[in-house]
């Protein structure tokens, strides 16, 4: 994601809140890192665009601020529960799916990161189930077979996007 924000003007990365643990090595800007109560108060506050509980955690995209909307296209890296409640209540809003090439290769991606064996066979089948659900859901999916290729196509992707919203359809 880094990179994508890097290569691509204009492009601001919405930071998700989690209950989660942070991992080792995972850096302060993956997310804001809440505790349950927080993340609570800040769901009864109406503070989030969407949100959810997955595989026992809380996570949940700010509304955004209104300097997040006026120069950027806001990206948000969210399941697909929350990007359908995304998809039904922002309008103009649009689905890239990235999927891995396999299952296989999302667990040995999991284990490499050092994610326990029982996380990584609930969240591979867990990933199966949403993918199906994804694909309806998406208006475009990459499968992130190789890094620079998917970035090159979600750039791609973006760039059209942009390009039909600069000269809507008669």
């Amino acid at each position: 994601m880094s990179r994508l924000l890097k290569q691509t003007t204009g492009l601001e990365r919405s930071r998700s809140w989690t209950t989660r643990t942070r991992r080792s090595g995972e850096g302060d800007d993956a997310y804001r890192f809440v505790d349950r109560a927080e993340f609570e108060r800040h769901t009864e506050d109406g503070g989030f665009l969407e949100w959810v509980e997955y595989l026992g955690n809380l996570y949940g995209t700010p509304l955004p601020s209104v300097n997040d909307g006026d120069a950027a296209d806001l990206i948000l890296v969210i399941e697909v529960e929350g990007a359908a409640a995304v998809l039904r209540d922002v309008p103009g809003a649009r689905m890239i799916l990235v999927v891995p090439p396999s299952p296989e290769k999302l667990a040995e991606r999991m284990r490499a990161r050092g994610d326990d064996e029982a996380h990584v066979a609930e969240r591979v089948a867990r990933a199966i189930e949403e993918e199906e659900i994804g694909r309806r859901l998406a208006h475009d999916v990459v499968v992130n077979d190789s890094l620079d290729r998917a970035l090159e196509e979600t750039a791609g992707i973006l760039r059209r996007y942009r390009a039909q919203r600069a000269s809507p359809a008669e």
